[in-house]
């Protein structure tokens, strides 16, 4: 099963969310962007909703941030991850 995950970023961050996750959110915190931060802040994700709708909340809170985003610096990127499922 395939599944499509998205996350925030600036445009000039040079490295992959996904994939370089430590050395992504270093760049982003050095330049005080924040972005997990202002993501969490928008997004209304819970415990009590299941993966695929917190998903689609963080997805609605990035096209959300990126709509208002006067200083053109945010972008949404998109990974499709096969996942396993074990009997």
């Amino acid at each position: 099963m395939d599944v499509t995950k998205c996350a925030l970023t600036t445009i000039d961050n040079p490295y992959d969310p996904f994939d370089q996750f430590t050395e992504w959110m270093l760049y982003d915190e050095e330049k005080g962007y924040h972005s997990t931060s202002y993501l969490g802040r928008i997004a209304r994700t819970s415990d009590e909703l299941s993966d695929e709708e917190n998903d689609k909340e963080i997805e609605r809170a990035i096209d959300e941030i990126i709509k208002y985003d006067f200083r053109n610096i945010y972008k949404k990127v998109k990974k499709t991850l096969k996942i396993t499922q074990t009997v």
